[in-house]
């Protein structure tokens, strides 16, 4: 429990037999875990083995992708706050108590990988996928009006219970594009959004979504693609109540760091 809100983490995972255990003991060591649930979507062998040796909890969901094991997990945990991580070693799980203070006026956290020095030696960040993430996010800018935003692919993040029931009528996507549909939808529906700065990290394992430069610049021009097509023809979704926090929160907690772009500057350390 985290200031008298409860706190779960979903894990979607697929090829992380290697680090999920670890990912697990690690959010659980912080002390402020309520539950922790692995979504296995059609994971690897010795995947469930892993599991069972921790404090998680399992589940199965059979249809293949990332969309459709994250919004499986939305719906099955019923904390306040929810986390979203990927389990394959490349983010910090205690970066989480980074995030959840935002928690108070935003109603969700995303993380940015686009600060220099958080970037650890080997991570599968380089400048194309940088800055690749920095201008689809300028285009979202531009297009929706909206708060800064600095990195539409990272997948460490959180999200107000309250998003949830909207989210879960309101996607589509089963595979990867989730991340950035999520994203898209709490944008479109004015929910208080705001980036904070984590760590990233190599990768355990071998990714079946970034894995190489031709992937990365398809995925990329499917963003492209996402948020032209959402800007032209936007899911209908009723408006907040005028009653709930608005983005101007959110504006307030943004400038509690302002980067123009991909920063090298050491002034958040690791």
């Amino acid at each position: 429990m985290w200031n008298g809100r409860t706190v779960s983490v979903v894990l979607p995972t697929y090829n992380e037999k290697d680090s999920i255990a670890e990912t697990i003991r690690a959010f659980d060591k912080l002390g402020i875990v309520d539950d922790i649930l692995v979504v296995n979507n059609n994971a690897a062998e010795g995947t469930s083995d892993e599991v069972a040796m921790t404090t998680a909890r399992e589940v199965l969901e059979p249809r293949q992708g990332y969309g459709a094991a994250i919004r499986r997990g939305l719906a099955e945990v019923d904390t306040d706050l929810i986390c979203i991580c990927e389990p394959d070693g490349t983010f910090d799980p205690r970066d989480l108590t980074k995030l959840l203070p935002f928690t108070e006026d935003c109603d969700f956290v995303v993380g940015s990988r686009t600060v220099s020095n958080f970037i650890w030696d080997g991570a599968n960040m380089g400048r194309f996928l940088q800055w690749g993430n920095w201008a689809v996010a300028k285009t979202i800018e531009v297009l929706f009006n909206t708060s800064y935003l600095s990195d539409v692919g990272c997948t460490f993040r959180v999200v107000s219970r309250d998003l949830v029931p909207g989210l879960l009528r309101d996607s589509r996507v089963h595979g990867s594009a989730f991340g950035l549909e999520m994203l898209m939808l709490a944008l479109m529906a004015r929910d208080t959004v705001v980036q904070v700065p984590v760590n990233y990290h190599p990768r355990v394992g071998t990714s079946a979504v970034t894995g190489d430069t031709r992937t990365a610049i398809r995925l990329g021009l499917q963003m492209l693609r996402m948020v032209l097509a959402m800007r032209v023809r936007p899911p209908r979704r009723p408006q907040r109540s005028l009653g709930r926090r608005n983005q101007d929160q959110a504006e307030r907690q943004q400038a509690l760091w302002n980067p123009s772009g991909p920063s090298s500057d050491g002034s958040l350390g690791r």
